[in-house]
């Protein structure tokens, strides 16, 4: 490559006056961002340190806020802040925190605005007494439900749709249960709820159980937590996912099984899979470090390249990297190191910084992939300037070869269920073709996961439900929900 074209390619990383500056993100690579995380407890005395360590392993779910709410039975008490978990709550502010039931919060601004108003579990005074709600995903319909309720006098307080669900309770003639029913049944698109009051906790999985929540048991006490990486970090042991439609009900008679809906085409995101839970985490009894070692094996099948080693762009792509090299032969090695220490930061760099910023979160090791043909193993490509870059960043040190192979279809649509993703305009998959991206992303060659791979890494030989159970409407356009509502639907995150 002449060194006019990687000067251009270094400026390209560039799009305003500081680095990465209308990506959204301080992070200088596009990666999608997940929604959020939420962690509840019922019946534990350590409740809020429990809800503390738990949040601390979903950290990853949401970097932006972090919140607790607990109750003793006769009142709440809950902080809030921005930023992360460690940021927000110190031992002091734990110990203000009085109850046995809890529940928690992270969050990413992907919908509403970044604020301390929007930081979650949301805390409201109704007819019946204090009410809080964390949630996790998107309520597609949530603009059409806030005008209305907005036309017949409802005053909300937030810019989060999470609001929605507490005017929806506490303007229903019913008891908190029914009322909560109710209120369950209008929303359309993929959630899971925790709503705590002074006597019960209500938890809540969308009817196609698109955002995952999962429960867990400690002594004689019942825990709730978005991935279960959450329970091993508390010595909890995992019981069971949610279920579609289901609705729990928690209170001083014990654990009561219900549903406000039933259960409709079950369509996890697929994305938890590929990219956004912990690898240490299980969705439908699978362990996601073994799903993705799964998709870099059949991603060799599919698309085997001759090479001298195979490297995964950290932390996500690891696993399946590893697959990769297991089912060819080709070694695996650490050809991709990333920075954990670079943190926010708000320093305008000088020019010459800026063509160098890249690196500021990603190295690529030159004694490993100097003169060598290399395969380098990601998740997804999104606008593909973080593809490019990594891709300059190897050629950068000395790769006489990068092949990329990405362990997912590619992602052509937008999602209305929770994730962050762009206008489908920014997605280069909708506009461009395999060979068009390849050229962009300076790869020598470029393949995807088929589908068809995808679906068998991950569901096995158990593909009794649709699709394996997955939603895959970013790949394929096939939601599982109505998403248009005259104009007033919306995606992002609710959170």
């Amino acid at each position: 490559m002449s060194d006019e074209v990687m000067r251009k390619n270094r400026q390209d990383l560039w799009t305003g006056d500081y680095y990465n500056e209308g990506m959204g993100r301080s992070d200088i690579f596009d990666k999608l961002k997940e929604e959020c995380g939420v962690f509840g407890v019922f019946g534990h005395s350590d409740a809020p340190s429990l809800s503390y360590y738990g949040l601390h392993a979903l950290q990853h779910r949401g970097e932006e806020s972090a919140g607790i709410c607990v109750t003793d039975g006769k009142s709440f008490s809950y902080h809030r802040g921005m930023g992360l978990v460690k940021e927000v709550f110190d031992r002091d502010k734990l110990a203000s925190l009085v109850g046995d039931r809890s529940i928690g919060h992270v969050r990413y601004s992907t919908s509403g605005d970044s604020g301390l108003a929007n930081a979650q579990p949301l805390v409201f005074k109704y007819r019946d007494g204090d009410l809080a709600v964390a949630t996790n995903g998107n309520i597609v319909n949530a603009p059409k439900i806030r005008r209305e309720l907005e036309q017949s006098g409802s005053i909300f307080q937030t810019t989060s749709d999470t609001e929605v669900i507490a005017h929806l309770i506490a303007r229903s003639p019913k008891d908190f249960v029914e009322a909560a029913k109710d209120a369950l049944r209008q929303l359309v698109g993929g959630f899971a709820f925790l709503l705590l009051t002074n006597d019960k906790l209500l938890v809540a999985s969308d009817p196609n159980g698109l955002r995952p929540l999962t429960m867990g048991r400690l002594g004689d006490a019942y825990l709730f937590s978005s991935e279960t990486c959450a329970f091993e970090v508390v010595g909890a042991e995992t019981i069971r996912d949610i279920r579609p439609g289901e609705l729990l009900v928690l209170d001083e008679n014990g654990l009561r099984e219900d549903r406000f809906a039933d259960p409709g085409r079950k369509a996890l995101c697929a994305m938890e899979y590929i990219y956004f839970s912990r690898p240490d985490s299980d969705l439908n009894g699978s362990n996601q470090h073994s799903a993705r070692k799964r998709m870099g094996q059949v991603m060799a099948q599919e698309s085997f390249v001759d090479a001298d080693v195979v490297t995964g762009v950290p932390d996500s792509s690891i696993s399946a990297a590893i697959g990769y090299a297991e089912q060819t032969g080709i070694p695996y090695e650490l050809g991709l190191i990333k920075n954990k220490y670079t943190g926010r930061t708000f320093i305008q760099p000088s020019q010459e910084l800026r063509e160098r910023g890249v690196k500021m979160k990603l190295s690529a090791v030159r004694r490993v992939v100097e003169g060598k043909r290399v395969v380098m193993i990601d998740d997804s490509i999104v606008r593909g300037t973080t593809s490019r870059r990594i891709v300059n960043l190897l050629r950068e040190a000395g790769a006489a070869e990068v092949h990329v192979r990405i362990t997912s279809p590619p992602f052509k649509n937008p999602c209305f269920y929770g994730i962050d993703t762009p206008d489908r305009g920014e997605l280069i998959a909708s506009a461009k073709s395999v060979e068009e991206i390849r050229r962009e992303i300076n790869a020598d060659s470029l393949q995807f996961l088929t589908p068809e791979g995808l679906i068998r890494a991950v569901a096995g030989d158990n593909q009794d439900d649709y699709k394996g159970g997955l939603c895959m409407a970013c790949f394929d356009n096939d939601y599982p929900t109505r998403t248009d509502f005259d104009g007033e639907e919306k995606f992002g995150c609710t959170c």
